[in-house]
């Protein structure tokens, strides 16, 4: 008798965890990723609008169009009169670098204005938290593709120039990521 009293209990204060662990929790539908650094990906498999090519991805903490910014300074250029292919050369040979600004979003269900809102449905109210059932925030990324004049990928790890290229993307992303005036960037390349 004791025991099953002990087994009870024990279930009870389990069943009691579980539920006060639902009830404060939310449940991430979408998860953006944390890149530490730059990572390479298959565009399409990291953004669907992204080309079908590999891409050099890096987390973007800076304002919108910061980086086309940089890139228009940087290289001298108009990035839209260029059409998105910024000539560079890397041990002397010349590849085309295309960027993309891309949000990638964290979506979670929020369980606990959704127990509110039930319990206080249960009792004729209207929903109050309803527009608090998932919540979402996004963060942003740059992803780059370098080809050469035959439009091959050259991002793919069999490239015979591939750690040269990645080379020069790490230097890119952290002069971009270091300067805070882009005219800097300008009167150094000149």
């Amino acid at each position: 008798m004791r025991f099953q009293k002990l087994v009870s209990h024990s279930l009870k204060s389990i069943l009691l965890i579980l539920l006060s662990f639902c009830a404060f929790s939310c449940i991430p539908l979408q998860i953006a990723p944390n890149i530490d650094g730059a990572k390479i990906y298959k565009g399409k498999k990291f953004k669907k609008q992204l080309p079908k090519q590999y891409v050099y991805v890096f987390e973007d903490p800076k304002d919108a169009n910061e980086f086309y910014t940089y890139i228009n300074a940087k290289f001298d250029i108009d990035y839209d009169i260029g059409g998105g292919n910024v000539p560079i050369t890397i041990n002397q040979k010349k590849y085309y670098l295309t960027f993309y600004e891309v949000e990638r979003n964290t979506k979670t269900v929020n369980l606990v204005p959704i127990a509110v809102d039930i319990a206080s449905e249960s009792k004729g109210n209207d929903p109050i938290f309803e527009n608090m059932y998932t919540s979402r925030n996004g963060s942003w990324y740059i992803a780059l593709t370098v080809s050469d004049d035959n439009f091959n990928d050259n991002l793919k790890e069999d490239d015979p120039a591939h750690k040269q290229i990645l080379k020069h993307l790490d230097y890119l992303r952290n002069e971009y990521l270091t300067t805070v005036n882009y005219m800097e960037v300008y009167l150094k390349s000149k």
